[in-house]
Formats: structure tokens, C-alpha cells, sequence
């Protein structure tokens, strides 16, 4: 139950994250509504998965994949650069979810 409701705080950051660079910085109103929407169901959600979830990996989760998606779209979709230090720090970011998840392994 937890990582399904940490799923959909990621997503909802995901798309929320993505609507904030078609508001225009908070000159458009759908996109602006859709940011402060999909933020207030991101937190509701990841609220709702720490009562089963460790905080520390709940929110690595959360920040770390949201992260290297909204990266991914902004190569993939909005033209933004991907060179080797993005990458690499995308990859960092990965690398550190992943050793906090075994870390807190039990």
C-alpha cells in the first residue's frame, strides 16, 4: 500500500513539475492550476505512504525518481540539453536511492 501511494506522489510531482514550466511562471492559469493541483495530491499522497514507509527512503524515492523523469522529459519533449554531467548526476542520484533502500533493508 505504501509504494503504491509513494507511485502516485511521484507521478503527481511528475506532473506537476512539468505543468510549472508551461505556466509561464504562474502567467497562464490552467497550467498554473494544474501545478498547485498535482503538488497538493503529490504531498497528500506521500503524507499518506510515510505512515508505512521510512522517511529517509520514502522521500529519496520520491525526489530521486521525480527527478530523473522530469529530466528525461525535458530531453525528451521540451529540447532541453542531456550532456555527460546530467548524466551523471542523474546516475548519482540513482545510485544513492538505491544504496538508502539497502540500507533500510530489514
Amino acid at each position: 500500500m505504501g509504494y503504491g501511494l509513494l507511485a502516485g506522489a511521484i507521478a503527481a510531482e511528475i506532473l506537476a513539475t512539468t505543468s510549472m514550466k508551461y505556466s509561464e511562471g504562474f502567467s497562464r492559469l490552467w497550467p498554473s492550476l494544474l501545478t498547485g493541483a498535482g503538488y497538493l495530491v503529490s504531498f497528500v499522497l506521500l503524507a499518506r505512504a510515510l505512515k508505512t514507509l521510512q522517511v529517509g527512503t520514502a522521500y529519496a524515492i520520491w525526489s530521486g525518481v521525480g527527478t530523473a523523469v522530469v529530466a528525461a522529459i525535458g530531453y525528451l519533449f521540451l529540447g532541453e540539453s542531456l550532456g555527460v554531467a546530467k548524466i551523471a548526476g542523474i546516475l548519482l542520484i540513482i545510485a544513492g536511492v538505491v544504496v538508502l533502500n539497502l540500507g533500510g533493508a530489514h
